[in-house]
């Protein structure tokens, strides 16, 4: 009887270990360099998470991801645990690399300013901007003057808690690389050293042809990447976010990228309804197997 018991107990065992899914240990990927997990940011699993965690699930499902640095992004609903979500990534030995931050500095960035200096971090401050085409050359030295205004703002308040601004791609005319380097460009002659890009594969499906052109020219002020499958048009089919592998140009872009030399903090993004634990994973799965295909 107690054999009989002892079968049924490793039968059950064993389907629940063929039942689960796969531990993150054995997601291989470098211990070293670009793609380490170590040098993987979380981004977009905040406001996008179909499970709404609070800081400590997040923080929870981080560290069962052996993912240890987040790019946090907020709504309103986020903003009265601000100090929670600072205080428990600190617990967890979890990097604030970066926050999405308003575009003006209003009353909202100067509280994230002063909660971010109260807890002495200085993260990347990620920012947007738009704007339509321009059609001359005084047109765009007016957008130039006027963005390099509204980003020194920023800059000069940024490097009084140490941080740096990231003009992050979003579409329209700041989202175009040589826009942004424009303006750093412009702001590194006023004296502001503090303003770099975050680079958004997500939002550049129209730059994939010349790539490797503006990755070259972004290189020396990039600080950070992030990460998605790329489809040709995929913006324009509904395959506009995609996990990482998943797209029919990543062996493409993961070379380009790999050959360029750049180093900095590498994103894999949710930005969808899903699961953020699911997606990401589904992520760090298919840059395991474009590392894979390099070898």
């Amino acid at each position: 009887m107690n054999a009989l018991r002892s079968f049924a107990w490793l039968l059950a065992l064993v389907a629940i270990v063929a039942a689960s899914p796969a531990r993150t240990a054995e997601i291989s990927l470098p211990r070293a360099g670009l793609f380490a997990r170590t040098n993987l940011v979380a981004w977009c699993i905040v406001p996008f998470d179909a499970k709404k965690r609070g800081p400590a699930a997040r923080a929870k499902m981080l560290d069962e991801l052996g993912i240890r640095r987040l790019a946090y992004d907020y709504r309103a609903e986020h903003v009265p645990t601000f100090d929670e979500e600072i205080a428990t990534m600190k617990r967890h030995g979890i990097e604030l690399t970066a926050w999405w931050f308003p575009t003006v500095l209003n009353d909202e960035a100067r509280l994230i300013l002063a909660t971010l200096k109260r807890h002495k971090v200085s993260p990347q401050l990620w920012i947007m901007g738009g704007g339509t085409p321009v059609s001359t050359p005084s047109e765009q030295e007016r957008r130039v003057t006027e963005e390099s205004k509204r980003i020194r703002e920023l800059a000069v308040a940024a490097a009084e808690i140490g941080s740096r601004i990231g003009l992050y791609n979003h579409g329209g005319w700041f989202g175009q690389p040589e826009n942004q380097i424009a303006i750093i460009e412009r702001l590194k002659a006023d004296g502001i050293t503090n303003v770099g890009i975050v680079y958004n594969l997500h939002h550049g499906h129209e730059h994939l042809d010349r790539f490797a052109k503006l990755l070259g020219l972004m290189k020396p002020h990039l600080i950070a990447l992030n990460l998605n499958g790329m489809d040709p048009r995929g913006d324009e089919l509904g395959r506009k976010i995609l996990p990482v592998g998943e797209g029919k140009l990543d062996r493409d872009w993961i070379k380009i990228v790999s050959d360029s030399g750049w180093f900095g903090p590498i994103g894999i993004l949710n930005h969808t309804d899903e699961d953020a634990e699911v997606r990401l994973r589904r992520n760090l799965e298919g840059l395991s197997l474009l590392c894979t295909d390099r070898r």
